[in-house]
């Protein structure tokens, strides 16, 4: 294989579940697999990652497991290999300012989980440093590629919702305290010093949603919570748990759209699927998850008559129409990828750059001083 039929991928972070089943084997192995990525000139173009960790004998069992041929501890003589063109993080969010300065320092697209950071300085600097640079670069925005949130964005373009009036999410699920059930996540998102807390990790994911199917974000006012203030970690040690693991917030959008979103890991799933949108307007409503959507417009509305000496005879739930299945969708990681590939292959457009994961690390920051303060702040407006 000529050297430019080949992509050299440095990635760090990818033991981690996430980093691992998104991101190593559904994403850059499975271009790999199905032949590499072919662009708009006909080339095509094979995938070579490199995994990276601090741990060999786990890094290396992955790589075996996975026919990667390449693998090293050394992230030094990694990033100085000038056959390696992008640098993906997916490790820790307090780690991650220095690890991508490091790359963009040896001359590497950048790609990165979110939150970019966990301060709007910082993640503001790593944008910096990388259009100062003058390379290409991209935060995971995955929730976007979704076939739920891509199916309401057809029905937002296509104007089904007349104006918009108001938006509620709902996020979450019941994650065990690790006692007498292993927890599902790991015992650091319960910790404040290492990074952890709902409020951190779900407005980043929020920020860019909320910007790009329904309006910017112009004002938030947040409630955080620590429910559970005890829990048992990997070990079967019982710690502290003094980060947030519920967060209540509210929204006020451009267009004068209210966005409401409730995210937690204290609560049992009662709804279509563990995140749900539900958008109102005056022509027509909508209510998305993972891969459906359901649809209700003006016309099929029914009039329901409030009656609290009678049990309720209509079932909602009977009242929506599903969206059909009219496109294929591939996995939304890997979708992701491969826009960011052509895009530092053949100069493709891309969107999801740095400024938008610091726009992410920015809402995440105000909705921890609203709890704090316990007030409505505005947004301000990054400037590139």
């Amino acid at each position: 294989m000529a050297a430019d039929d080949r992509i050299g991928i440095i990635m760090h972070g990818v033991t981690g579940r996430m980093g691992m089943n998104q991101h190593l084997i559904r994403s850059v192995l499975a271009i790999r697999d199905q032949g590499g990525l072919t662009l708009s000139d006909g080339r095509r173009v094979q995938v070579d990652p490199i995994i990276v960790g601090r741990n060999p004998d786990k890094i290396e069992r992955l790589a075996k497991q996975h026919g990667v041929a390449r693998w090293t501890t050394d992230m030094a003589a990694a990033l100085a290999n000038p056959d390696d063109t992008i640098f993906f993080d997916a490790a820790s969010t307090q780690l991650r300012t220095d690890l991508l300065k490091q790359a963009i320092a040896a001359g590497k697209h950048v790609y990165c989980e979110k939150p970019v950071s966990d301060s709007l300085e910082d993640a503001l600097s790593v944008y910096h440093a990388a259009r100062d640079a003058g390379i290409k670069h991209g935060v995971v925005q995955d929730k976007l590629f979704l076939p739920g949130l891509r199916k309401m964005a057809m029905l937002r373009d296509s104007g089904f919702f007349g104006r918009l009036l108001s938006v509620r999410g709902e996020f979450g699920y019941w994650v065990f305290e690790g006692d007498w059930q292993p927890a599902q996540r790991p015992s650091w998102n319960y910790r404040k010093a290492e990074g952890g807390g709902i409020i951190l990790d779900m407005l980043c994911h929020w920020r860019y949603v909320l910007d790009s199917l329904f309006g910017e974000v112009k004002a938030v006012s947040c409630l955080g919570a620590t429910h559970i203030p005890e829990r048992v970690d990997e070990a079967g040690k019982g710690y502290a748990a003094d980060a947030d693991d519920a967060a209540y917030a509210t929204f006020e959008l451009e267009g004068g759209v209210i966005a409401q979103i409730n995210s937690s890991w204290t609560t049992r799933v009662r709804r279509d699927d563990l995140v749900t949108f539900h958008a109102d307007g005056t022509h027509g409503s909508a209510v998305a998850g993972l891969f459906d959507c359901w649809v209700q417009p003006r016309q099929a509305t029914p009039r329901p008559v409030w009656n609290p000496d009678q049990r309720q005879t209509l079932n909602f739930f009977e009242q929506w129409q599903q969206v059909p299945d009219n496109q294929e969708t591939d996995n939304g990681f890997k979708s992701q990828w491969e826009m960011f590939l052509r895009h530092v292959l053949e100069d493709a457009p891309y969107r999801y750059t740095l400024l938008e994961g610091a726009k992410g690390v920015q809402l995440a920051e105000l909705g921890l001083k609203s709890w704090a303060e316990r007030r409505w702040l505005d947004v301000p407006t990054l400037e590139d």
